[in-house]
């Protein structure tokens, strides 16, 4: 069966091209998984932004010169299976390619997981080469998949950005009396809102989302900001106010006016890029006043306290925090309306759609996209 997979020029994101290929045969010890949904969000375009730099090109390797395929979080079945421990049939969620199907070759399996075993991926972080059996997943549950797709990834970044600044204890922001801001660009994307619900509750922390204005309503209604600006209003801010900003647009002038503006910014850590046509001007922010941005890379944070907790606390507070975040994000009935809405996309021409549409950076904040290029394909 021939496999569709959504081509990117790495240098002209904008530029995309379907390609369909018949399926070459497995070999021993390998799977074929069709890709019934994936998310695709800002993150996936900060995958394609900081995909030289950061590898997320060499995941799946598109044997054309220029051409690149996103990663993506979503998930597939067994199709065809020549390794004896896992069945055809079985449920998967992961890191794909935005594809009808992937090969993997599955190794360190255990009754929750296994890893993809290719060799040009022994390199990469371990962390996106895991692939969660969702039979015995404790995060899974089959109606949610799509909220899980778009949410859970994305969330385990926030949760680690959250960690990471209470383990540096803030860089000395809470030492006075007045709280300190923690400034969050591009406050409407799932990732930020994600990190604001955390640090909303952590004590001596005033969290203030950057945002634009057709966006600012959005993020007010969430309630996990103790104030929302637009990009405009830094002003607002007392300008000798403790701070960390948490840049999640890749906005350079933002970054500019942020390090110019605050003479006690004590930390800035540069998350991704969500402003494509700014990551130029962004760089490493050097010749910047104050602490130089740091990019962080989340599966640092992981290896650090797995190493510290053991990997079964680790998960279990991750898992917590997980259930807390998604029962806000859902609603519930006539008290507090969702978070989030889920948009489904199955097709070439739908899924092209979808994603010009997140790479342009418009649209409701409020919505979620799920695509699909396999033909017949179901998500929950």
């Amino acid at each position: 069966m021939p496999t569709t997979t959504l081509l990117v020029r790495r240098d002209q994101l904008a530029t995309t091209r379907l390609r369909t290929q018949e399926d070459s045969p497995l070999k021993p010890g390998e799977v074929r998984v069709r890709i019934d949904a994936f998310a695709f969000t800002s993150n996936n375009i900060t995958y394609a932004a900081f995909g030289d730099a950061m590898g997320y090109w060499q995941f799946y390797p598109s044997g054309e010169e220029g051409w690149g395929q996103i990663p993506v979080w979503g998930f597939g079945s067994v199709s065809q299976s020549l390794h004896p421990g896992v069945a055809v049939g079985e449920r998967l969620y992961g890191y794909w390619p935005m594809a009808s199907s992937a090969v993997l070759a599955p190794d360190r399996l255990s009754a929750l997981r296994f890893a993809d075993g290719a060799p040009h991926r022994a390199e990469l972080a371990a962390v996106y080469n895991q692939y969660f059996r969702c039979a015995s997943d404790p995060l899974y549950t089959a109606d949610t998949e799509a909220t899980q797709a778009l949410l859970r990834p994305l969330f385990i970044t926030s949760w680690l950005i959250d960690d990471f600044l209470e383990d540096n204890d803030f860089f000395g922001i809470r030492s006075q009396g007045a709280p300190g801001v923690v400034l969050l660009s591009s406050a409407s994307s799932k990732t930020a809102y994600g990190t604001a619900f955390l640090l909303h509750q952590r004590p001596g922390v005033e969290v203030v989302g950057l945002t634009s204005a057709a966006n600012k309503a959005f993020c007010e209604s969430l309630g996990c900001y103790h104030r929302v600006l637009t990009y405009e209003g830094l002003d607002q801010i007392a300008a000798d106010a403790l701070c960390v900003y948490v840049d999640f647009a890749g906005n350079g002038e933002l970054r500019r006016a942020i390090h110019t503006r605050f003479a006690n910014l004590r930390y800035s850590s540069s998350i991704g890029g969500t402003h494509v046509e700014q990551l130029a001007a962004s760089g490493s922010g050097k010749g910047l006043p104050g602490p130089r941005a740091t990019l962080f890379f989340a599966p640092a944070q992981i290896k650090k306290r797995t190493a510290e907790w053991g990997a079964d606390v680790f998960g279990q507070r991750m898992a917590a925090a997980w259930r807390a975040f998604i029962a806000r994000v859902e609603g519930d009935a006539g008290a507090q309306s969702p978070w989030l809405t889920v948009t489904q996309h199955r097709g070439d021409a739908a899924v092209q759609a979808a994603y010009a549409q997140v790479l342009s950076g418009r649209g409701d904040p409020r919505i979620g996209h799920m695509l699909s290029l396999a033909p017949g394909a179901t998500a929950g």
